[in-house]
Formats: C-alpha cells, structure tokens, sequence
C-alpha cells in the first residue's frame, strides 16, 4: 500500500455536508433554478460598507443558501468586492446585472441608454466580476421615475436595445436578458426575444406595477421587485411602517420586513426576491423570511392593503 494509500486510510475525507435549503425554496431564472431569496449587492456601496464587513456578507448570504446575486457596474465597487469575497465562484451561483447607466467623471450617475454604451457597460460587467458571461443582464429603463430620466439622444427605441443585447447573447457574453423599469406595453413588445425576468418598484403597499407582474405571469417570467419593502426615501412610504403589517407580525413571531417579503413569495411563484443590507442581522433576517407561512386571512388583509392606502391618498389629494 502506497503512503497515500495508507493517509487515505488512516484519514479519511470528511462526509459531504448536508445541503442547505434554498431560502424561500427556488425557481427558474433564465434556465438556471435558483434560491427565492437572493442578495441585492447596491447596500453594500450606497451604505459605504468597510470592506472586510462586506466581504463577510456576502460571504454570509452564500452559505446561508442564497445562489442569485443582482449587481451592476454602475454601483460603484459592488463587483469588485462580489469577485473578492466569492470568486472562484460555485457552479450554482447566478450573477445578474444590469445596464443603461454609467458614472461621470464626477461618480454622478448619468444615463447611458445607447446600444454601444450598453455593449460597453456588459464588457465593463465582465472585466470587475472576472466572468466570461454574465447570466443574466437586465436593460434598466429610464423612462420614468424612480431615478434618472433619459432625454435627447439617451430617448432609445427598445428594439434597438433589445438587438444589441441579443448580439452579445449569441457571443455568449450574456446568459439571458431581463428588463427593469418596464410598462406592459414594453413587457409585451420585447416577449417574443425571450425576457428571463422583469425588475420594476413593488411592494404590498405599492402596487403600481401590478399589471406588468399580470404580463410576467402570462409570459412565465420570473418577477425580481425593487424596494419590495419600500424605500428610505422621503416621498415613499415603507412597508415596515405599516400598521396592517406589523400587526400580523405580532400575531405570527415575525418581523415586519419579514411579513411584507413573504407576502411577495406568496403572491407568485416565480417571484425572486433581492433584498440588500450591510448587516449581518438583517441578512439572517431576509433569509429568514423564507419559512414565513402567512396564513389566508393575513394574506387577505395584506392583498386589500394597497387599495386602502390608494383611497387614503386620493381623498388626501381631494381634500
């Protein structure tokens, strides 16, 4: 018997450890099944977040059985620090991203809508995350708000977006491609060139996107909402504010955060959620939300939520 024989024998290699279960259970995201609860890497630019702290989150959100991390170029570091803390990256791991803005000189966001700034924007995206191909990329509209508005020779026909992307699919430096901050009409329109998720703003409480999330279901693209518990900033309102939610919170041991996520994996089923933080708590958190079972009655109240915060702001408006 040779040495390594014997090490072998006298050492043997550890069982494989259990599997962790998918956060909130999985779904199809452009041909790759993926964990309903993902990790939204903007948090950890926007909040200014000490490098090791950031490494050890994402680091976190991947053990814990998270597979699907939303980043972009325009984010700032973002990409640098996702390659740093997981790369050589696992074979189940998904990388979306996304295009249709850039930094100035200044690092002020400007828009970037044109066909070769997307193509320069995803080779960019390739370059940070140290990738061959991106698996998904997102087409982020600027046609309304929230955020920065295309205007003169940044107004891009969707066609011509849509083309541009394919272009660099068949190359095989895209996966798939998905949308953000899209009306129906333009779900409808870009359909037939196989859509893999749709990214628009929608929460419990905000609704405004629900027709386009009716398209996703008669398409079956998977559904990706932003600011899926509102947002921090002043003109919107937040989920976790809200005395419906917190209220089945108390009745079920949950958090309010967590209420509101579950809502949305229970309203589709291909929905994929991407919340973002830089704290190790509220992570666990997130990812917890994944075992909320809300049951009919809460589910029945938080679907009637949005209707009466709209009657609330139109007799606001009214008055």
């Amino acid at each position: 018997m040779t040495t390594a024989g014997q090490s072998a024998e006298l050492h043997p290699p550890a069982p494989p450890s259990a599997p962790v279960p998918a956060p909130g259970g999985t779904a199809r995201l452009a041909g790759r099944m993926v964990a309903r609860i993902g990790f939204g890497a903007m948090q950890l630019e926007r909040q200014n977040t000490d490098r090791d702290a950031a490494l050890a989150v994402l680091r976190q959100a991947v053990d814990a059985g998270v597979n699907h991390i939303d980043t972009a170029q325009f984010y700032g570091g973002c990409n640098a620090l996702i390659r740093a803390a997981l790369a050589p990256y696992r074979d189940d791991l998904v990388l979306v991203s996304k295009v249709g803005a850039d930094r100035d000189g200044d690092g002020k966001l400007v828009p970037a809508q044109r066909p070769q700034e997307l193509r320069a924007q995803v080779e960019a995206n390739l370059a940070t995350l140290g990738v061959e191909q991106i698996d998904v990329v997102n087409l982020r509209r600027l046609d309304v708000a929230p955020g920065i508005l295309a205007e003169g020779d940044q107004l891009v026909d969707i066609d011509d977006q849509l083309a541009e992307l394919a272009a660099l699919q068949d190359a095989g430096k895209i996966g798939g491609v998905g949308l953000s901050n899209v009306s129906a009409e333009q779900l409808d329109r870009a359909a037939p060139a196989g859509i893999a998720c749709v990214q628009n703003l929608y929460s419990v409480i905000d609704r405004t996107a629900e027709p386009v999330l009716d398209r996703c279901r008669e398409h079956g693209v998977a559904w990706v909402p932003f600011f899926p518990l509102g947002s921090a900033f002043a003109n919107r309102a937040r989920v976790t504010d809200d005395s419906t939610v917190t209220a089945i919170a108390a009745e079920l041991g949950a958090t309010p955060a967590q209420v509101g996520l579950a809502w949305q994996l229970a309203h589709y089923d291909r929905t994929l959620l991407i919340p973002g933080t830089s704290d190790p708590a509220h992570l666990a958190e997130n990812i917890a939300a994944g075992a909320v079972r809300l049951p009919p009655a809460s589910i029945a109240a938080l679907d009637r939520l949005a209707a009466s915060i709209a009657t609330i702001a139109s007799a606001r408006t009214d008055s």
